[in-house]
């Protein structure tokens, strides 16, 4: 799902068992407790204001709830398709698609070592941040890259990985990270990501940016003059030929 700021809307779970999801924010600092709730607005509204507003007799607020609602317990609703047409209104159905099914489209990129899934503003159409969904095979590696636009925002979904992001000033780390995780790399820093389990490693990359862009350090070296990696890495022709010329994302290919 895509809200742009300030677009109302709602989530409901459904049967059998309702529904978890994780909420990702452009914005480090927002809270979630500053969120606008139709139930916090109204009760701070005098019944005869609304009465006014809507036409309606202000007896019937009289039951408006005297705190706010934030996660709580009602009725399974009805049919997609009812709630589609309630929702349409006189104007019909919103032009814009709000909901993508990453599932549904083939991996971006894939390799014998696992895959990704990149969803921006050029196949959801309505976005304004990036997202690549990554799996990595058990002894795979997202491989070393950077990206020059943004920040990655992580989220670990399942497995175990271990993460080196090196910076600037002679400077790196390494962390090991679980399901439930959160990682942070700053744009264009090289790191690398390693499955360290026996289970698929699957974890989001999320980017306050309408596209998604990455630099593959193995195309980046590979479209360098061969003189000047080999001076720098003090390798050979033969290894400098050998680096693969374009980026594989999750290795080895």
């Amino acid at each position: 799902w895509f809200f742009p700021p300030g677009v109302p809307h709602s989530i409901q779970g459904l049967n059998p068992d309702g529904c978890e999801f994780m909420l990702v924010f452009d914005d480090g600092d927002f809270s979630e407790s500053e969120t606008v709730l139709l139930s916090d607005s109204m009760m701070h509204l005098p019944p005869e204001v609304l009465s006014k507003n809507f036409g309606i007799n202000q007896q019937a607020f009289a039951k408006i709830p005297k705190q706010e609602l934030f996660i709580f317990q009602t009725d399974v609703p009805p049919s997609l398709a009812d709630d589609q047409k309630a929702a349409a209104g006189a104007l019909g159905k919103s032009p814009k698609d709000f909901a993508f099914r990453t599932m549904e489209i083939p991996p971006t990129k894939q390799t014998k070592s696992g895959d990704v899934r990149i969803v921006d503003s050029r196949n959801f159409k309505v976005t304004t941040t990036a997202m690549a969904m990554v799996t990595v095979h058990p002894g795979g590696l997202r491989e070393l890259h950077w990206h020059p636009n943004a920040d990655e925002w992580q989220y670990y979904i399942a497995g175990k990985g271990r993460m080196t992001v090196v910076a600037t000033g002679n400077k790196a780390r390494t962390i090991d990270f679980q399901e439930g995780d959160v990682g942070y790399v700053q744009k264009t820093l090289l790191h690398y990501i390693e499955n360290t389990g026996d289970t698929d490693l699957v974890f989001l990359e999320m980017f306050k940016s309408s596209l998604y862009q990455e630099f593959s350090f193995s195309e980046w070296l590979a479209h360098t003059p061969a003189e000047l990696v080999m001076a720098h890495l003090n390798i050979d022709k033969a290894t400098y030929d050998a680096i693969p010329k374009t980026g594989g994302v999750v290795m080895p290919l």
